[in-house]
């Protein structure tokens, strides 16, 4: 009877590619790029195989991959391998399965159709389907049973038993023969070996999409910077030879070359690539701005300060793709099944073919079965059904300012049901700024800011920092300040353009005879909202009041609205006074506060809550909140906050900005409902495909699997898995 039916397995699996061989076509691409020296490879379904350079995973004979793409890679060297094979392979699959199907229609005789047959397939299957027969040697010295176990099996069974009854069919018993002949399955084997390669070439080309968001990050780094020698000469240099502490030229429109502090100059920097917030930025003297995002119409000076791996957008890259190599806990029960299930399909196989040899007296038709169920099988679909939504899902992420640190993460944040915010850089800007200037009937706003910013010149304590920040958003001209002298724990003292000034505590005045009486209850009001009062005072009479607080974020009420419509429970906790940690919670809408809390307060508030039952993130941006970071089932740290704090947590807001949060939750659930989806595929495929290409629907519909109908199958099961995992990159996180 005509041979059987082919199937190509569209595993997760690629290989290397082989040496040129001679038949190889002239038009193999040169799109490949060498990785550079050093770079460790990994197996995407197994992270934990890391290899100093390219081969074969040996637990699933997936060809490894570089561990953090390159930005101009081009397509994966297995891709072009295997699109080269399928081309040299097809035309010769298509013509011995015509041969075959044309059964004794055709004029040559029996014996002659069958070497015709042999000498078509021999090329397909030994060397278009060399790299699955190596991967299967590999799995069986591995004691690593895996796809490529499988498909070597299937189609090596049905070519070695073909060729056996071309050379010598004798060997074969009469009910073996059919039409003159023993029946072949060349036209089987060959087609198998086309279609795996084809459904190779499309996984290969999906998988390649997943890692787009990193080699986007990486091509956003400009090639060259404009560095200012210390004569004053400008050149043009590759950006690898920045070195912290250049001075660098950004002319308007250009990227910022690396991270560094504006030195001269100002500008608008349009961070959305890195950060996700879509206004620019406003840069000066003294503000810090970031490598890879775009100045706007100004020219800038700037002086580097991390280059290389040191830079946000490094740091950023290396992050995605740690977190892209994890593995969900999800996988677990996926990884569990995968381990015994080619054992299992391969007693399938050998039962089929047993069944059908003994008890249906058919040999070719257990053999065909028995090959359509080792080909149809696919424990590759389960292998990449959460690898692949990880991928995607922290890639889209990325590009929007949320950086999972890894998979657990991401798939944790979305039974998150209680959120605790840290007050300070979390809830509020971090940093102090002139809330209220207050002058007593006589003294207006100008001259009462005048005078204190004047005499703060001399002075390095934060509160003046905010006073002269505020005196230069107003365009003050300051007068020279002389005979400046910090009073510890009081105030400040000096002469301003020749005028003693005072500026202080209400005792430090009332100690120099100046009452602060008129000032007294709207000084106690302010300090109820958590401001710090100073009051100011000029030829020993009272000037007026300045209050300095630590504003809310801009967008912190918004971001807390939407949280709170998801069902969060928020709790502040902060190292403030409880005063000041309410004034804040009640400006902010939050009920629950815990205030002038130690670093290991806020850790045993977070073990309260879990003991409790409730599911707890925690977000902070400081040293002081590391701890209670950990403690957290996530901690989620601003990424303009701490070192320490971001090593601590498993999720980074690279802006600071708490709608990240409400971003990441999107993506959490989007990304394990992705999961859930490609597993359940999975579990069903395998299921209703093995028992159908066992025939057991045969007694019943007369229905049998055609081994090539379940290679395109298989095939089709895994690029389905890739493909459902690529719709996460349309994902709406805002």
């Amino acid at each position: 009877m005509p041979s059987g039916h082919g199937h190509p397995p569209a595993t997760c699996c690629h290989t290397p590619p082989p040496p040129a061989h001679s038949c190889c076509h002239a038009d193999r691409p040169a799109a490949t790029v060498a990785a550079p020296p050093g770079t460790l490879y990994t197996c995407p379904m197994h992270p934990e195989v890391v290899r100093p350079g390219p081969g074969d995973c040996p637990s699933c004979g997936m060809a490894l991959e570089p561990m953090q793409p390159a930005a101009d890679e081009g397509e994966p060297a297995e891709l072009v391998d295997f699109r080269r094979r399928f081309r040299w392979s097809l035309p010769l699959a298509i013509a011995v399965l015509l041969l075959a199907m044309s059964g004794h229609a055709t004029p040559l005789p029996p014996a002659a159709r069958s070497w015709l047959e042999l000498l078509l397939a021999a090329p397909v299957v030994l060397w278009a389907g060399g790299p699955f027969f190596r991967r299967w040697a590999q799995s069986i010295a591995n004691r690593s049973p895996n796809m490529w176990t499988l498909i070597g099996t299937g189609v090596g069974a049905a070519f070695l038993y073909s060729l056996a009854a071309t050379l010598v069919p004798g060997w074969f018993p009469e009910s073996f023969r059919a039409h003159g002949r023993v029946g072949v399955y060349f036209e089987a084997a060959a087609v198998i070996v086309s279609l795996t390669l084809l459904g190779q070439i499309l996984e290969l080309g999906a998988r390649a999409r997943t890692s787009a968001a990193i080699r986007a990050l990486l091509g956003l780094a400009p090639k060259t910077a404009r560095r200012i020698g210390a004569d004053g000469r400008e050149d043009d240099v590759p950006l690898a030879e920045v070195q912290a502490g250049d001075r660098l030229r950004v002319r308007p429109g250009e990227k910022i070359p690396v991270d560094g502090v504006v030195l001269e100059g100002q500008s608008s920097v349009d961070e959305s690539m890195l950060t996700g917030e879509s206004l620019p930025v406003s840069k000066e003297p003294g503000s810090q701005v970031i490598g890879a995002t775009q100045n706007g119409t100004g020219g800038l000076v700037m002086r580097a300060e991390r280059v290389g791996a040191a830079t946000v957008l490094a740091q950023i890259v290396a992050l995605v793709a740690a977190a892209q190599r994890s593995r969900a806990p999800m996988q677990r029960l996926a990884d569990v099944v995968a381990r015994w299930f080619v054992l299992v399909v391969i007693a399938i196989a050998v039962l089929t073919l047993l069944v059908w040899g003994l008890f249906a007296a058919s040999w070719t038709f257990g053999l065909l079965n028995a090959v359509a169920v080792l080909i149809i099988a696919c424990p590759c679909a389960l292998g990449l059904a959460t690898p692949m939504s990880v991928m995607v899902a922290t890639g889209r992420a990325a590009t929007l300012g949320v950086l999972f640190r890894d998979a657990e993460a991401l798939e944790t944040l979305r039974r998150v049901d209680t959120l605790v915010i840290d007050k300070t850089g979390t809830l509020t800007e971090g940093r102090p700024a002139l809330v209220t200037a207050l002058p007593v009937p006589g003294v207006d706003e100008p001259r009462l800011l005048g005078l204190a910013a004047g005499l703060e010149q001399g002075s390095e304590h934060p509160l003046a920092g905010a006073v002269l920040a505020a005196a230069r958003e107003r365009g003050l001209a300051l007068a020279p300040v002389s005979g400046f002298r910090s009073l510890t724990g009081q105030g400040v003292e000096g002469q301003v353009a020749g005028e003693p000034v005072l500026l202080g505590s209400a005792a430090l005045l009332e100690e120099h005879g100046i009452a602060v009486t008129p000032l007294a209850a709207r000084a106690a009001e302010l300090q109820r909202q958590g401001a710090t009062v100073v009051f100011v005072a000029a030829s020993g009479r009272l000037a007026g009041l300045l209050a300095v607080a630590d504003p809310l974020r801009a967008t912190t009420p918004a971001a807390l609205e939407a949280l709170r419509a998801a069902g969060l429970r928020l709790v502040m906790a902060s190292g403030d006074n409880v005063a000041t940690a309410r004034a804040v919670a009640a400006a902010a809408g939050i009920t629950e506060v815990h205030g002038a809390l130690r670093p290991q307060d806020k850790a045993e508030l977070i073990g309260r809550l879990r003991a409790a039952g409730r599911c707890v993130a925690m977000a902070g941006d400081g040293i002081n909140d590391a701890p209670a970071l950990a403690a957290a089932e996530v901690g989620i740290a601003m990424g303009t906050g701490t070192d320490i704090a971001m090593s601590s947590a498993q999720i980074t807001l690279v802006r600071g900005d708490l709608r990240g949060i409400a971003r990441a939750r999107a993506v959490s659930q989007a990304a394990v409902a992705n999961m859930r989806q490609n597993l359940a595929f999975a579990f069903v495929y395998n299921a209703l495909g093995v028992p159908l290409a066992a025939g057991v629907l045969y007694p019943l519909t007369g229905w049998l699997l055609s081994p090539m109908i379940a290679a395109l199958a298989m095939s089709l099961s895994s690029v389905s898995v890739v493909g459902n995992a690529l719709r996460l990159r349309r994902v709406v996180l805002d």
